[in-house]
């Protein structure tokens, strides 16, 4: 096994291990979990990064036998002096709260209690970078009391999660790239991230759609100090992408999402990614009702890349009326989608999204938005009045239509729908629909996977505005307006008619020999005639 998979499968061993003392307290598949699951592992990484950066700057520390004890014989003066030169991105952590000293008072009558007291000093410290803001402006802070989601043995429970924790280091793997901790972060996650969350339920983006939306947003190779926003950004799946394809210190993130839930494991994301100089930008809040980011002027910020997966169908039958407002008239030019009189039909607010999106944008911004199949082809309501403006004000890139089922939670086809205010000419249409192998995921779900090659391929297809039989198309805005404004690439395919040359005796020689036999079918034909005739005499005569 190389060292990277050596150190993904501790690692995971390390969740899975976390994940089994929940279970022996109680706590198994109970709402509070993922907080503590979450928490505990953030708090060990923030840890070992501390660690791991005095040790880069100190070598006295990095050659000791004895970390702790060595870090013990420094003054409070010159750790101080020390740590002002460790990273930004690093979380500042007093002696005290170091694992190694929580480790040494494990055996204490109140040790839930340092246990949390510990959490909440580190979050206090590290507010200002590393809070998230409410819609109201209230800071979320790191960290918050782990045991009280315990009712007994509070104190074992504690001491459990640290001798998890103190087996195993993360210092090794800080040098490791997007991937690893992309990979790492979605295991983290896999049982809290469903749609048994309720009401605000997060849905993972698959990483095939955040993988094509990103390299077909990003296609200069200098792309530098940029703005990039998700209006719905769940746990950042696809800013996480994005971030990467321009370069995590190239890029400032943006987000809003309706649930706390999801801020909480954006901000863990971000930190896992090197993006902490952008959890000051992540918000929990209504972006549709209220959005939050805004310049001083009053108007809505404007950014280079926004990438969304909106929700297809959550209720905001709540708050629906507010949004025929006269502030609102120019954000949902194409209007407000009815409430339908069932709440289980579809709520349509991915419309609100697209439109918020498209309002949203810079002069040259770009977008990628995942859209159901059948907005790209619905011939009245807001989903046309949306397509009509996008080829009218010639913002439009393209579309891609996905497989089916490549969300394995839901039997939605989907189509990744692309933007871009400085495409004035040729747009993309790809059916990538015949894509992919069909395989069940572990909860028995069918879904669709594409390999590299098959994404690499829609990549290169769209990127080079490349036409393929039966796949893709490139045509005019012009030639999509002649169409009803379809963005449905199968309609722009043309019906193709072999033709093969012959000369002029065989051509002929040909059609005699057609004559020939519809002269023996035609005999045949008249033959069978008679022949039923006679029969039907026989019948008559018997009765």
């Amino acid at each position: 096994m190389n060292t990277t998979l050596q150190f993904e499968s501790q690692t995971k061993a390390l969740i899975d291990d976390l994940k089994s003392v929940c279970a022996n307290y109680g706590l198994g598949n109970d709402g509070n979990e993922f907080k503590i699951i979450t928490q505990v592992f953030l708090y060990k990484f923030l840890n070992d990064k501390y660690v791991y950066e005095l040790k880069q700057l100190e070598p006295d520390l990095a050659n000791a036998t004895d970390f702790d004890k060595a870090l013990k014989g420094y003054s409070e003066e010159n750790l101080e002096l020390l740590t002002m030169q460790i990273s930004e991105n690093t979380a500042r952590i007093a002696p005290e709260n170091l694992l190694s000293r929580l480790f040494e008072q494990q055996d204490q009558d109140t040790f839930a209690d340092i246990f949390d007291q510990t959490l909440l000093d580190i979050a206090k410290t590290n507010s200002a970078i590393f809070s998230v803001l409410t819609q109201g402006g209230e800071k979320v802070a790191l960290f918050e009391n782990i045991s009280k989601y315990v009712t007994d043995n509070r104190d074992a429970f504690c001491k459990a999660l640290v001798n998890k924790l103190v087996g195993f280091s993360f210092e090794h793997i800080f040098t490791q790239k997007f991937d690893f901790f992309a990979t790492i972060f979605e295991y983290l996650i896999k049982d809290y991230n469903s749609n048994s969350g309720g009401k605000y339920a997060e849905y993972f983006t698959p990483h095939a759609v955040a993988k094509i939306m990103a390299a077909c947003l990003v296609t200069e190779a200098n792309v530098n100090n940029v703005t990039c926003y998700d209006p719905g950004a769940g746990s950042g799946t696809l800013l996480m992408n994005l971030a990467h394809a321009i370069g995590e210190d190239k890029c400032t993130i943006y987000s809003q999402d309706i649930s706390q839930k999801s801020s909480a494991l954006l901000r863990l994301n971000l930190i896992l990614n090197n993006l902490v100089h952008s959890i000051q930008n992540i918000v929990q809040g209504n972006t549709i009702l209220k959005p939050f980011h805004k310049q001083e002027s009053g108007e809505l910020e404007a950014f280079d890349y926004i990438v969304s997966n909106p929700p297809f169908k959550l209720d905001f039958s709540d708050y629906s009326a507010s949004l025929e407002s006269k502030a609102n008239k120019e954000r949902f030019f194409a209007g407000i989608p009815n409430i339908p009189k069932s709440k289980k039909e579809s709520m349509a607010i991915y419309l609100l999204f697209i439109q918020h999106i498209m309002h949203s944008l810079t002069a040259k911004g770009k977008a990628a938005i995942v859209v159901p199949t059948g907005f790209i082809t619905a011939q009245s309501g807001i989903d046309k009045k949306i397509r009509m403006k996008l080829v009218e004000s010639k913002m439009l890139a393209g579309v891609v239509s996905m497989p089916s089922n490549i969300f394995a939670t839901t039997g939605t086809n989907v189509s990744i729908l692309f933007l871009d205010k400085t495409n004035t000419k040729e747009v993309v249409l790809i059916d990538a629909s015949n894509l992919g192998s069909k395989i069940k995921d572990s909860n028995g779900n069918q879904k669709t996977v594409l390999s590299e090659a098959e994404e690499q391929q829609i990549i290169d297809v769209f990127n080079g505005k490349e036409a393929k039989d039966d796949f893709s198309v490139v045509v005019s805005y012009e030639e999509i307006k002649a169409k009803n404004y379809s963005l449905s690439a199968g309609q722009y395919f043309e019906v193709k008619i072999e033709y093969t040359d012959i000369t002029e005796e065989e051509f002929i020689a040909k059609m005699n020999r057609f004559e020939s036999n519809l002269e023996e079918l035609f005999a045949e034909s008249k033959g069978l005639e008679i022949e039923i005739s006679k029969n039907y005499r026989t019948l008559k005569l018997e009765n």
